[in-house]
């Protein structure tokens, strides 16, 4: 989800130890998690602690996720919060207005557009999505929910650090408010992130990664933030929640997060960000993000401001993956391109208009796609709002690849 692929902000700093819960954080044990129906083992476990004899360090200033989220997101805290004090300030008073009608603006542009559309467009793709994977995602949740709310499981990698809970430091600081509002500038214009700005933005401010736009992201789309929690892959692709964030990982894990929502009709739902190169070369090395998402069954895909890396032949691990293990694919020109689709095997819905790539990526131009878009028999289907690298609404194109036979459970 972005226009350079240099990474967020320097590494994550430990202010959050294992969970950070709506209430307080816990410092967790590594423990080995299923990656399977996530949501459900969520909503039946409540997240484990170390035993009674080891003394927990003391919560940030910030346990409450929620808050800290509302907050980020220019939204107000719960009353009698620690944050609440925080946010009467005029700073962040006129840091909420200005957001309210940036968002605002937005929904009317492009999410009361998006989720109608999705609701005839995707309607049974999003009753058999239970688990929605998105490479090159960066922290982009805003997107991918807005399209597939009804998804239990989102799995997210980007080159973006993984992050943390901002610590109540960074949040009593006027700069934070410049800054994200700035980084979130590109995305709620042209729908995709400008890497390299917003990591000058927000490291000026110490946030760290991709988990405080993700908690922001959650808030905005409605959902309530339960916790968030240090995970890792394993060199077999196995995932471990976090206990001790200040050890560097191994050289072949992989470190990631996990966010634990509460969606507005009450249904339990889990983001997993990954921070990992897909590339062969990277893969090569350190498969497990290829391991663990062979673990958790058949996907639903979704691709958009990727690059063009997997037109690539040096990114085709990850493009093979997609292809073996999706019942659907939904992407914009910049996915997989269309010569690596085996034709027997999908049919495709062709939405909005197909020009050429943006100048930085005019060598991927894709004739294929300008006969399919030009095919007088099968019209292309209307595209009612702007997405990808050509962002106006009129230029926007995206795809939707439905395999013809459903893989096996």
């Amino acid at each position: 989800m972005r226009l350079s692929l240099l990474p967020l902000l320097p590494a994550f700093v430990a202010l959050l130890a294992g969970c950070s819960n709506a209430t307080t954080d816990k410092q967790t044990a590594t423990t080995t998690k299923a990656p399977a129906d996530t949501a459900a083992r969520v909503a039946a476990t409540p997240p484990p602690t170390r035993p009674a004899a080891t003394t927990p360090p003391p919560a940030p200033d910030t346990a409450n996720v929620q808050n800290v989220a509302a907050y980020l997101a220019g939204l107000l805290p719960r009353a009698g919060s620690p944050l609440a004090a925080l946010a009467a300030q005029p700073a962040w008073q006129a840091f909420a207005k200005d957001q309210n009608k940036s968002w605002a603006k937005y929904r009317t542009t492009h999410t009361d557009r998006m989720s109608h559309w999705a609701s005839t467009e995707l309607d049974s793709v999003r009753q058999n999505s239970p688990t929605l994977f998105y490479p090159f995602s960066g922290p982009d949740f805003l997107n991918v929910f807005t399209l597939f709310p009804d998804s239990k499981t989102y799995v997210l990698v980007g080159l973006e650090p993984v992050g943390s809970v901002p610590g109540r430091a960074t949040l009593d600081n006027p700069a934070l408010f410049p800054a994200v509002k700035t980084s979130l500038w590109s995305v709620l214009n042209f729908s995709f992130f400008r890497t390299n700005d917003m990591a000058v933005d927000l490291k000026s401010v110490n946030l760290d990664g991709a988990v405080p736009l993700l908690m922001l992201f959650a808030a905005r789309t409605g959902n309530h933030l339960l916790a968030v929690c240090s995970v890792q892959l394993d060199a077999q692709g196995q995932l471990h929640e976090v206990s001790d964030t200040t050890r560097a990982p191994g050289a072949k894990v992989i470190p990631g997060a996990e966010l634990r929502l509460q969606a507005a009709d009450g249904s339990q739902k889990t983001i997993y960000y990954f921070s990992a190169d897909l590339s062969d070369w990277k893969l090569g090395a350190k498969d497990a993000p290829l391991r663990y998402v062979r673990s958790l069954g058949p996907l639903t895909t979704y691709v958009k401001s990727a690059t063009y890396l997997m037109h690539k032949s040096y990114f085709s691990k990850i493009r093979n993956l997609i292809l073996a293990q999706s019942q659907y694919i939904l992407q914009d020109d910049s996915g997989i391109g269309m010569k690596y689709f085996p034709k027997s095997d999908w049919q495709f819905t062709y939405y909005g208009t197909y020009r050429r790539p943006i100048n930085l990526f005019a060598k991927q131009y894709q004739p294929e796609l300008t006969t399919a878009y030009h095919d007088s028999l099968h019209h292309a289907r209307p595209l009612p709002f702007g997405t990808g690298y050509n962002w106006r609404q009129t230029d926007s194109n995206l795809l939707l690849a439905r395999r013809r036979v459903p893989l096996a459970n």
